[in-house]
């Protein structure tokens, strides 16, 4: 049971990992098309190298597992992100809200595999 859990985890982490990667590269390779995304969702377009740089820390003390709190807040981080994404997404009615929702769910099942695949009872 304990390595169908492993499954889980890793291929849940592995595809947000992807999608993340997939992000950062598009805000510093495709910036101009970033930047109107961003000014059309209504978000300053100053935020979007910090946050290229924020998701690639976050991937980082998610996959090293070094330090427990800090992976706790590179989830939260993330959870804040894409719940943000979703609903502006939502508000401005462009239809491109399924990216954030797929997001939300392969967070969502990493953070909870974490949990359960890796707690020092199983």
């Amino acid at each position: 049971m304990n390595k169908r859990r492993k499954i889980i985890y890793w291929t849940s982490t592995i595809a947000l990992t992807a999608l993340m990667l997939m992000s950062v590269y598009m805000y510093l390779f495709n910036h101009e098309e970033i930047r109107t995304a961003f000014a059309n969702l209504g978000y300053p377009t100053y935020l979007i190298y910090p946050l290229a740089v924020a998701k690639i820390l976050g991937l980082v003390a998610i996959l090293t597992d070094k330090s427990k709190m800090l992976k706790e807040w590179a989830y939260a981080g993330f959870f804040f992100d894409f719940i943000l994404a979703f609903f502006a997404h939502i508000m401005v009615s462009d239809g491109q809200y399924p990216g954030a929702l797929v997001a939300m769910v392969l967070l969502i099942v990493s953070y909870i595999y974490d949990k359960l695949a890796f707690s020092e009872k199983s």
